[in-house]
């Protein structure tokens, strides 16, 4: 359960899990195969696959997008909160990560749900049309305001934008932590909160989850 700043004591971490959120046995697979893996902490929590799931389905949202797929377990919750003919694009670079992925999409009979594009995903971004009603971003920390300013573009007025890692392992409030990442991090957080374009809110769950919604 514990992947970030926001990590709750075991036994409160797993009745969150256990009692906030429905997996289906498949997402409940995925997580325990993925957790083998040495990237196994980028993976999201049951917790923060459950507030996503409502978000789209509150939202009635139809196309959605994602930067950042890894094994699979942020789309598979996301594939299935939509509706009938409601499609999610998910953007990554490993195949060998995406395989995995693919194998649980099939399981949780989701795949045609889901679109997958293998390549850099600032290129594929350029090649989107929307608009669309979600996005979810989860990648590399320094292409973070680029791929907020895409989604952005792409996204329809009142849709949401949820990015991940906004805390990232409590860095965000250690000014001596210079690495690329926090700094990449907190120059977004601070970009984010002059951002006049949107309604912002930063949930402490996981790793610290910013929801952005269009005006």
């Amino acid at each position: 359960m514990a992947r970030g700043a926001a990590d709750l004591p075991a036994k409160l971490g797993a009745y969150v899990a256990s009692m906030g959120a429905r997996e289906t046995a498949v997402q409940r697979a995925l997580r325990k195969a993925t957790r083998k893996l040495p990237m196994a902490g980028m993976q999201i929590g049951p917790d923060q696959a459950a507030l996503m799931q409502l978000l789209v389905r509150a939202t009635g949202a139809k196309r959605c997008l994602e930067i950042g797929t890894f094994t699979g377990y942020s789309a598979l919750a996301v594939a299935l909160a939509l509706p009938p003919g409601g499609r999610i694009v998910c953007c990554d670079v490993s195949k060998e990560w995406t395989d995995m992925a693919r194998k649980y999409w099939a399981l949780a009979t989701v795949s045609k749900k889901i679109q997958l594009k293998l390549a850099p995903a600032l290129e594929t971004l350029k090649k989107l049309k929307g608009p669309f009603d979600f996005a979810f971003i989860d990648a590399d920390k320094e292409n973070y305001q680029k791929y907020y300013e895409r989604c952005l573009k792409l996204l329809r007025r009142g849709g949401v934008i949820a990015i991940d890692n906004t805390l990232w392992y409590g860095s965000v409030v250690r000014p001596k932590d210079k690495s690329v990442d926090a700094v990449a991090i907190r120059a977004f957080n601070r970009k984010l909160h002059r951002d006049r374009r949107v309604e912002i809110a930063l949930v402490a769950i996981g790793d610290g989850l910013t929801l952005a919604v269009k005006r």
